[in-house]
């Protein structure tokens, strides 16, 4: 049922700012591929699934400007924000543990306004 509540958070929030931004990445695209990290930023996996990684580098890649790496910022924390299982401690590991460069910081906390 979380989950569910979860995905249906980040679908209306791509409605939201799929509509105020001038970024190619909607929110659709983020949810689609931010799913398969749940279990681990709600603590209920050790690790993140292989899969997580996998969308998350595409994620990353797809952050070509500033609107984009933003865009991704809001989608991620409206949805992280939509779901009230997920833990700051783990969000914040997923981009090691995967081996990634996430272009903003990955918290809670983040000020999607200040990336660059």
């Amino acid at each position: 049922m979380k989950l569910t509540l979860f995905i249906l958070s980040l679908l209306l929030t791509s409605f939201l700012f799929s509509h105020t931004s001038n970024a190619t990445v909607t929110c659709g695209d983020v949810a689609t591929k931010a799913v398969s990290c749940v279990a681990f930023v709600t603590g209920k996996q050790p690790k993140p699934a292989p899969v997580c990684c996998r969308n998350l580098k595409m994620l990353a890649a797809s952050a070509k400007t500033v609107n984009d790496k933003r865009a991704i910022c809001r989608c991620l924390k409206e949805g992280v924000n939509a779901f009230p299982g997920v833990k700051d401690k783990y969000l914040s590991q997923v981009p090691r543990l995967c081996g990634i460069r996430i272009p903003f910081p990955v918290s809670l906390n983040t000020n999607c306004d200040r990336i660059n």
